[in-house]
Order: structure tokens, then sequence, then C-alpha cells
């Protein structure tokens, strides 16, 4: 071989030493930049065409492909499982990795879903979409770096048995999302309940509320309009404020109390917590809706948590992680800079984020 030859490796995961989700319970924890910011398609048809959202220096564009369409928020529960299993792993002391392997049983036991076959098929195009999604985004960039671009999953594979039945699955996470989820003050708790929400908008409306009212007894205001454009919906902002007013309705939020108010023509979103169930930063919490043609589809909750069986070690007989994944976030509010220093006032708060 030439010295200016190199062998090419075809898989980053040659590269990386697996982090295998063995055991146990994981508290349902998201990272806190998918949390307010329009990375997902928030429908359930197929979306293609491009989010394009920015607020000060903050930008954020995702891409689709015809073929696979946008990753949807419910999709997204995927990349919040992984964030899940890698928090509490490091919380127990054991080595992470954004290389994650595990069992289909175990990735869709925990956020809710059924495990028939239909079930993996819909995990299945799930894992696409996550991987053929292009982000581009401003957050977080190094002193020298304006942007960076990514897929949520930058590979995938799945370990069959000679009958075809697939009894392990593996994924790596891309570093800008891994880095964002070591870093103990981007990640929170969310209620397991979250997982039982079946409207797009209020799943992300829930993600909102979590990141900015928190657990703050005044809670956070947001102009609808203002909410409109972090959401990157496609809707128009006046059928937005009507599926704004109906969640309000019916105050699907956990954890949450919605109210709407006007001032002349300006109508406000209220957003106040109540009966938390998310406990202390480092608290235990108790504890993929189909998007076009090949969605992953909510089933409701049971009860969270990994549940793993002795058979499933031996997938991956070179690994011994006999192991788990943590949390938290000392400020859930953004503020804009204010005339009287930053200070946040005595009652309520808004975001314009």
């Amino acid at each position: 071989m030439s010295p200016r030859q190199r062998p090419l490796s075809l898989s980053e995961r040659s590269r990386l030493d697996p982090f295998v989700v063995a055991s146990g319970d994981a508290s349902p924890r998201d990272q806190r930049d998918l949390m307010e910011r329009p990375f997902f398609s928030l429908a359930k048809a197929k979306r293609t065409s491009p989010i394009h959202y920015q607020a000060g220096d903050i930008r954020v564009e995702v891409f689709a492909v015809p073929e696979h369409g946008m990753a949807t928020i419910w999709d997204a529960d995927i990349l919040i499982w992984a964030a899940s299993q890698i928090v509490e792993a490091a919380n127990l002391g054991f080595q992470t990795s954004r290389f994650l392997r595990f069992t289909p049983y175990q990735l869709l036991t925990a956020i809710g879903r059924q495990t028939g076959s239909r079930d993996y098929r819909l995990l299945k195009g799930a894992l696409a979409r996550l991987q053929s999604t292009v982000i581009r985004t401003t957050i977080r960039n190094g002193e020298h770096w304006r942007r960076q671009q990514f897929s949520w999953i930058n590979e995938w594979g799945e370990c069959t048995t000679r009958d075809g039945r697939v009894e392990g699955m593996e994924f790596v996470l891309p570093d800008w999302l891994y880095r964002g989820v070591i870093d103990r003050s981007l990640v929170l708790a969310i209620d397991p309940a979250y997982f039982r929400l079946t409207g797009g908008i209020e799943r992300w409306l829930y993600r909102v509320a979590r990141k900015h009212a928190g657990r703050q007894p005044a809670g956070w205001t947001f102009e609808i309009a203002h909410l409109h454009a972090k959401s990157g919906s496609q809707a128009r902002v006046s059928d937005f404020a009507i599926d704004i007013r109906r969640i309000v309705a019916r105050q699907p939020l956990p954890g949450y109390r919605l109210a709407l108010e006007r001032t002349g023509r300006q109508e406000r979103l209220h957003i106040r917590p109540i009966n938390l169930s998310t406990g202390p930063v480092d608290g235990v919490v108790d504890a993929i809706g189909t998007s076009g043609a090949n969605g992953i589809g909510i089933s409701g909750v049971a009860g969270s948590g990994l549940r793993a069986r002795k058979s499933q070690l031996t997938l991956w007989p070179e690994t011994a992680i006999p192991s788990l994944n943590l949390e938290s976030n000392n400020e859930s509010n953004f503020l804009l800079e204010r005339g009287d220093g930053g200070k946040p006032p005595r009652g309520r708060r808004s975001a314009r984020s």
C-alpha cells in the first residue's frame, strides 16, 4: 500500500466505544436547546419544506429529503430516550458514548409504545427520518465557528437472527447533541406523561413550558405570534391561534395550567406550573406518532424504563457495561436584555427568544 493511501472506514461505529443499554430505569430527560427552538415537524403528514428560524444571533435551519420527510416531534422521543440513558449512566459513574447499542424492546417500552412487528417497522422509519434530516444551527458554536451542520443520527444498524427477527439495534448520535446531553446544565427532567400527548403542537408546547416556565410560580407569558414563529409550524398564525385556544380549553399539559390574555388586539398565552411531578434538579422522575408513510405511532405510556433480558447482552459479547443513565438545568428561562440590567420582574415573565 502506498504511504499516501489509507484504509477507509465505512462506519463511524468502528472508531467509537459502544455504550450498551443493559437494564434498569431511566428518568425522562430532554435537551434544552431542542425544547425551545423549531427543530422538528409538528405535523403527522410528511413535511419536506424546510424550517428557517432566526432570533438575534441564533439561527436554525432544518432540511428534509422527499423520500423520508422531516423528522417529527414524535421521532424526537428516540432522542429523548437516548439522552435519558446517557444522563443516567453518567450519574451512576459509567462510561458513556454517542454510539448506543440496545434492543428495540428497551426503547419502545420506555417511550410507551407497543412491541409488535408494525411498531418495529415504524421505529425503523423514524430512524430513517432522523438520519436523513439535516440541521444547520449557530447554537453552541465554538469560538471560531459560525455554524454547524449535522443529522440527528449519523448512522444506525440492526442485528437480526437467522430467521430475520430484529434483536438488537445501534445508532450514533451527532457530537453536537451528545455534548448538549453530557453537559448537565443543558438537560431538563420532563414529566413521563409527555409521551401520552398525541398532538404535535401540544407536545411542542409542553417542552416550551418546561423550558421557560419551569417551576416558577409566576410562570411565563408568550405572544401568540411569537409562539408561532418559535414552533416552525406551517399553519397560518390565525389557524395556529385556534389550535392554541383548543389546547387551552382542554388543558392537556402535565404540570402546567394555560390561560389566554388579551390587550387590545394582542393575544398572549400565560403558562403557569401546577403540581409538577418533576422533582428537584437531581431528583428521580416517576416514571413515535405516524408522520406520513413510514411514521412511528404513539400508543400511550406503560411503565417507563428498560426491561432487559439476559439474552440481550449476548448480541455483543465484547461489551460489558452493566448499566444505565441524568439531568438538569440551573435556570430554565431565557430573558432578553432589559433596561433594568436584566433583573426579572416580581410578577410573571415573558420570553422573546
